[in-house]
């Protein structure tokens, strides 16, 4: 007698969607017609798309548009209730444009539009993709993410996006990858954080090849049904709900396999509090707090962590055998 058995985030079987037919590689770049040469024609002129902003005008102005929100996969739902919308949006870490929470405002100055994206490293062709045309591309969905910082708070978010095993097809990659190392945008005329000559900018992160592909693994396009805004990261960011926050790189510009594990933006500052692997283990405290709880934003609610931020079934195999699996 065969037994299935149902994992905690997966609703019955009847109830899923169907899996996504993925737009291969050849097509993708026929339809897009967006090679290494540069950026497509037609693109917008660049908005404004901040928690502030009319949201309206914000949605009329994004090519995108159409696409939320976006139908949610039933497969990744959350016990825990959303944070408010405008909790989330008002409290960021950005530190691109300030070590402070409050940097929504500031994040308006960036430009979103056009945007480029970079597929590199060993792959059998790199590829310079315009970021809209991308997004247009893939089969988009809204799942309900659990996130943790490492500074003990949590939040719980609608993301919309694709799976990033899908970007891993585009790329073509070469045999012998073990690493996708991730870089944000570098414009300090911009964002006045990376005049912080002791910071190593531009932001960097990196995931093992197993890591990316994994299916929790998430490219971020939008939130709360509606493109992202540029405080979480627009217009291309991660989530990787296993691990604490500062892995989930914002406003991405670079993706580079590799077969060398990448050194992260946090970890070349102090990999003793800021490892590579970063995942959430309450038993594992960080050097000046506990992680043993997490306060949920907006609530004024503590709760227990959970190992792995409650995502272990899925994930705890990965890292069978590591001797350093849990956080540094």
């Amino acid at each position: 007698m065969l037994v299935k058995k149902t994992r905690p985030w997966e609703l019955s079987e009847n109830q899923a969607t169907s899996e996504h037919i993925f737009f291969n590689r050849r097509k993708f770049l026929k339809t897009s017609g967006l090679l290494a040469a540069g950026v497509g024609s037609g693109l917008l002129a660049a908005c404004e798309d901040g928690a502030e902003a009319d949201t309206g005008r914000a949605l009329s102005l994004d090519p995108n548009a159409s696409k939320y929100p976006a139908a949610r996969n039933p497969n990744f739902t959350l016990t825990r209730e959303i944070t408010r919308e405008d909790v989330s949006s008002r409290y960021n870490n950005f530190y691109e444009f300030g070590s402070h929470k409050r940097i929504s405002s500031a994040a308006q100055d960036l430009e979103i539009r056009p945007w480029q994206v970079v597929i590199d490293g060993d792959v059998a062709e790199p590829l310079t993709l315009d970021c809209d045309e991308l997004i247009k591309a893939m089969p988009l969905e809204e799942r309900l993410y659990r996130h943790r910082c490492v500074e003990a708070w949590a939040m719980a978010v609608p993301w919309t996006g694709f799976p990033f095993s899908e970007l891993v097809k585009l790329a073509n990659i070469k045999s012998g990858v073990r690493y996708v190392r991730m870089e944000t945008f570098m414009n300090p005329d911009v964002a006045s954080g990376q005049n912080q000559f002791w910071y190593p900018w531009p932001y960097v992160e990196g995931l093992t090849l197993d890591e990316a592909t994994n299916d929790l693994a998430f490219l971020v396009t939008g939130v709360y049904g509606k493109p992202l805004p540029k405080q979480f990261g627009a217009p291309l960011r991660l989530a990787v709900p296993w691990k604490y926050g500062f892995k989930s790189i914002k406003s991405i510009v670079r993706f580079t396999f590799t077969a060398k594990r990448p050194v992260s933006f946090w970890e070349e500052i102090n990999a003793a509090e800021y490892g590579f692997w970063a995942n959430v283990n309450p038993d594992v405290a960080h050097p000046r707090w506990s992680q043993a709880t997490e306060e949920l934003l907006g609530t004024g609610t503590r709760v227990p962590t959970q190992l792995f931020n409650g995502y272990a079934e899925q994930v705890a195999h990965l890292y069978a055998g590591n001797n350093q699996p849990l956080y540094r």
